[in-house]
């Protein structure tokens, strides 16, 4: 039997509503808000004024650290301190003059911004106080702007030093590096200068920081590598060509890192495409300095290179001039001799101590050793008149080759001129030599040289000054010492140069003073440029000694008198022995 099966069918959809409630349609509703004033008076603040009674606070002098290995051996070494009896002429009288009024602090620049480095500096005391506590000896208490100077560059990574030729840019320098050797802030410099100048600054260091070890690079390149990486001097001195040799080795390939890199005549890098430029710029450095007396010769482009190489991007080619002007004040101090001229005598001696070129050195070498054996062989026929012969001819060979024409003081002077030229001054040369006036011409065309010696007719040296006062495009003339030194006013010159030293200084003193005068325009700064090594350095020293001895026997304007002056003495120009007994003068 089948059973049929009944199916039942569902609907089973759920029938939904929407409701609305309240809250979500409050949502397309804007709020009501009640708002309720009230009025609010509180007491006024009251302000109470405290008197610190405390003891004041005060900073007496300056501590260093601990002094680097380099210092402490050399204290060990040191002499002990001399006498005020003892010291020497030129230190009395600078002790003597009186005492500058005010004082100079370390301000932080703009950009420290941290208190604790800006209190570093605030609670440093005055630079004054360095020379009266004794805490760094110098050899004569430096002037009040100078003291500004080096206040200036010492809290500054980036800085340029331009004062005018003549202000002590070198002596500021070293200053202030020696401080922050001595400080621990530095432990590597490398100073970079022009080659004539190496020997001065090695001369200014053991002046103004003689107990800092510096060396010079030099040499064959094995010696220079050595030299490079050598860190047992604190301070490195190298010219510029040689910077482009070793160009590798100062770059960031080479490993060395320098805390302070310091350009001087630092318009060499004006431009920034230059090669010398490219490879100051690669050195690894934390401070970068740079001393020129015309950070601007020909434009403000010029100024932008230097600082390429200070702050790169600050300063930009065509920039504004008051927005460069603004943006750079920050890193330049720049003084001339007419803003501090109440710091500083009416005379400033510049001693230009220059080493022989090669050729120079070659051509004085042989004509010294040929001269030597020639007196020699005199005996008792030697004269004074013979010895003079030797010198002049050596005396000339220091200021040209006579072969190539090379010349280490025209090197030097051409540097000098060229600042001279840039800040609108004028100078005087001397020579004792028309013959040197001459090829010193031959050499300073750019500058507008003049002439002025015993072949210029009379009827044309009037002229010839009246030309040199009022054309602003000649900024030297060239004067013999015999037809310089008297009768002329030349008070508009604010620069002498003694291209060669006269044997009196007496005529010397009547050659500066044609500048030097009631009158002047300015402080005048006198440069003698000495060849180092040679019979100038050797005469240099024995006339301090022996004056007016030397006055009397080298004088052109008087007759040597008979003189007990031995043989010995005079010989010892040249390392010389002679039989004894005194020198005959000829008749």
């Amino acid at each position: 039997m089948t059973e049929s099966l009944e199916t039942i069918s569902h609907d089973l959809n759920i029938k939904t509503e929407v409701i609305s409630l309240g809250w979500t349609a409050a949502l397309a509703r804007a709020p009501q808000i009640e708002i309720t004033s009230e009025k609010f008076k509180p007491e006024r603040p009251k302000v109470v004024s405290l008197t610190c009674s405390g003891p004041k606070i005060g900073v007496k002098s300056f501590v260093f650290p601990e002094a680097p290995a380099w210092l402490r051996s050399l204290e060990k070494k040191a002499a002990p301190k001399k006498e005020a009896s003892d010291e020497p002429a030129a230190d009395e009288e600078a002790s003597s003059k009186p005492k500058a009024k005010r004082v100079t602090h370390i301000r932080p620049p703009g950009d420290v911004i941290k208190l604790e480095d800006r209190l570093y500096y605030l609670l440093q005391p005055s630079l004054e106080s360095l020379v009266s506590s004794g805490a760094m000896e110098f050899p004569f208490e430096p002037f009040p702007y100078q003291f500004e100077g080096i206040a200036f560059l010492y809290p500054r990574h980036a800085a340029v030093m331009a004062d005018e030729m003549g202000l002590g840019k070198t002596m500021q320098a070293i200053s202030t590096m020696r401080m922050l050797l001595r400080a621990g802030e530095l432990r590597s410099v490398l100073l970079v200068c022009p080659k004539p100048l190496v020997s001065n600054w090695k001369r200014e260091f053991n002046l103004w920081a003689p107990e800092i070890p510096i060396s010079v690079i030099e040499g064959d390149s094995a010696k220079r590598s050595w030299l490079w990486r050598d860190n047992q001097t604190p301070v490195k001195i190298a010219n510029y060509e040689l910077l482009m040799r070793d160009h590798e080795l100062v770059s960031e390939e080479g490993g060395l890192h320098f805390d302070l890199v310091v350009l001087d005549e630092a318009q060499r890098i004006k431009n920034t495409a230059s090669t010398t430029a490219e490879i100051a710029k690669g050195i690894p450095r934390t401070r970068s300095w740079a001393l020129t007396g015309t950070p601007i010769e020909n434009s403000t482009d010029d100024l932008v290179g230097v600082f390429e190489f200070l702050a790169p991007g600050l300063l930009t080619k065509g920039m504004n001039i008051k927005a460069m002007s603004s943006t750079a004040n920050e890193y330049i101090i720049r003084r001339t001799k007419d803003l501090v001229m109440t710091d500083m005598p009416p005379r400033l001696y510049r001693d230009a101590e220059l080493q022989l070129s090669p050729a120079q050195q070659e051509a004085y070498e042989f004509a010294e050793k040929e001269g030597i054996v020639r007196l020699e062989e005199m005996g008792q026929e030697l004269t004074v008149q013979h010895v003079f012969e030797l010198v002049l001819r050596l005396k000339q060979i220091c200021n040209f080759d006579p072969r190539t024409g090379e010349s280490a003081k025209m090197d030097q002077l051409k540097a000098d001129l060229e600042e001279v030229a840039a800040s609108g001054k004028k100078a005087i040369l001397f020579s004792q030599w028309t013959r040197t006036i001459e090829e010193i011409r031959k050499h300073v065309e750019p500058f507008g040289p003049l002439e002025y010696h015993g072949k210029i007719p009379h009827k044309q040296r009037e002229g010839v000054i009246d030309q040199f006062k009022h054309d602003p495009s000649k900024h030297v003339i060239l004067m013999s010492y015999g037809a310089g030194s008297v009768g002329l006013n030349l008070q508009f010159c604010e620069y002498v140069f003694l291209f060669d030293r006269w044997w009196n200084p007496a005529i010397e003193d009547q050659a500066i003073n044609r500048a030097h005068r009631i009158g002047a325009a300015g402080a005048v700064t006198i440069s003698r440029y000495l060849a180092m090594g040679t019979i100038e350095d050797r005469i240099n020293k024995v006339l301090e000694e022996k004056r007016e001895l030397f006055n009397t026997l080298f004088s052109e304007t008087e007759e040597p008198t008979k003189v007990g002056f031995s043989k010995d003495e005079i010989l010892g120009l040249f390392d010389l022995r002679s039989p004894k007994g005194p020198i005959r003068f000829a008749a």
